[in-house]
């Protein structure tokens, strides 16, 4: 797909892997619309590439607006709607029985789930309802847009006490092949990228202990954390190479996460 002069919409945009990935996009030339709940840094706000909405991923009517407002964004910039990128995520951790004996917190299993698995799912949803109208590009694909959801290696191996956040991260993989079935006759790839683990604001509260067993044992080579830039290269690559659809992508650097830390 061509980025240049393309909307995406990026949900979680504002920090992180999510920001890595609008910079990357804005340095090919895109239009970026950040979906968060805080803006971005200012030199990123200020760009005219740039349209930031604020939004709470769980509410949907607030979601829909701003989905409306882009779509109308790009009437007057002419950079068409070119896919959704779902980063936005919290991580969680309960265990099914804690050490008291109490089970594990419904109030806290629907939010994990309302943010990850249903925020992304309503997202995605409105705006495949306009993406599928945008004019195919020129070429025997005809492409006209990819829809990237951001899984976790917990999908896979998930810690203890990962149970929410394991099944909002593993239905987003299941959710992937099927909704690339679903989009093939629009012409619109849909990938899911599984990141290990990654430099970010919640692995920057792990202990010291934890960060050295998941480095010497959990990761094979490089054998250090991944950085939001390795992230946002291979968004760029997904959405470069259109043979690339319903799949699951493992970025970890051959790490697998242990059943217990």
């Amino acid at each position: 797909m061509k980025v240049e002069r393309r909307t995406f919409i990026i949900s979680g945009g504002s920090s992180g892997l999510g920001l890595a990935t609008v910079r990357d996009l804005l340095l090919h030339k895109a239009y970026v619309a950040i979906l968060d709940r805080a803006p971005p840094p200012h030199s990123i706000l200020t760009s005219e590439n740039v349209k930031f909405c604020k939004i709470d991923i769980t509410l949907v009517d607030e979601i829909a607006s701003a989905v409306q407002a882009v779509v109308l964004w790009t009437s007057k910039t002419s950079a068409p709607l070119g896919g959704v990128i779902n980063c936005a995520g919290v991580g969680t951790a309960s265990k099914i029985i804690d050490a008291h004996g109490n089970p594990h917190s419904l109030d806290l299993w629907d939010f994990t789930l309302a943010v990850n698995l249903t925020g992304s799912f309503n997202l995605t949803r409105l705006v495949l309802e306009h993406l599928v109208k945008v004019d195919p590009e020129p070429g025997v694909d005809g492409e006209r847009g990819v829809v990237i959801f951001v899984s976790s290696a917990a999908a896979f191996e998930g810690q203890p006490g990962q149970t929410a956040y394991s099944a909002t991260k593993g239905a987003l993989r299941s959710m992937t092949l099927p909704m690339a079935r679903d989009l093939s006759r629009h012409a619109i790839r849909v990938v899911t990228i599984a990141p290990g683990v990654f430099d970010s604001s919640m692995t920057a509260n792990f202990p010291v202990k934890t960060r050295r067993s998941l480095e010497s044992e959990g990761i094979v080579y490089p054998k250090r954390f991944g950085q939001s830039y390795e992230f946002a290269k291979t968004i760029m690559w997904i959405l470069d190479c259109p043979y690339v659809n319903g799949e699951t992508i493992r970025l970890s650097g051959a790490g697998r996460l242990p059943g217990k830390l």
